[in-house]
């Protein structure tokens, strides 16, 4: 599967714009991270993104990544130190739950925008939105070949 089977351009582009609207609404932040295989755990993949981009330079720790492997069908979600010490053990299942259904009915780009819009309401509980806030890290999807 292409990258465009997965997500079209316009797909693509409303990520963006989902994670740009859920970002209004709290000071942290949501990175989607996007690459073709994952051979082996998701969960262990991520925490390697997630220390490769730095996405733990946000100013209160509370970044978010959303790994999705495409083509090997797998994805985890992960948050920051910040975010974790606040957060119920459970806090991350109703997210990965969402993912996961609509990934299973194909509706990729349906199930990533509304998962990121859930995941910034969750966020918004815990870190909201300030006047002040900066964006921290960049809106655009993070690409990686495999």
């Amino acid at each position: 599967m292409a990258l465009t089977d997965f997500l079209s351009s316009t797909d693509q582009h409303r990520v963006v714009d989902a994670i740009a609207q859920a970002e209004r609404r709290t000071s942290g932040e949501i990175v989607v991270h996007i690459t073709p295989k994952c051979s082996g755990d998701p969960l262990k993949r991520a925490v390697n993104v997630f220390q490769k981009l730095r996405l733990f330079h946000t100013e209160r720790r509370n970044a978010v990544l959303i790994f999705i492997a495409y083509q090997s069908r797998k994805f985890a979600i992960i948050g920051d130190l910040g975010i974790n010490q606040l957060v119920p053990i459970n806090f991350w299942d109703q997210a990965k739950d969402r993912l996961g259904s609509a990934f299973a009915s194909g509706r990729h780009a349906d199930g990533l925008c509304e998962t990121i819009s859930l995941i910034g309401n969750s966020l918004s509980r815990y870190f909201p939105a300030d006047p002040s806030d900066r964006n921290e890290l960049s809106n655009e999807i993070s690409y990686e070949d495999a």
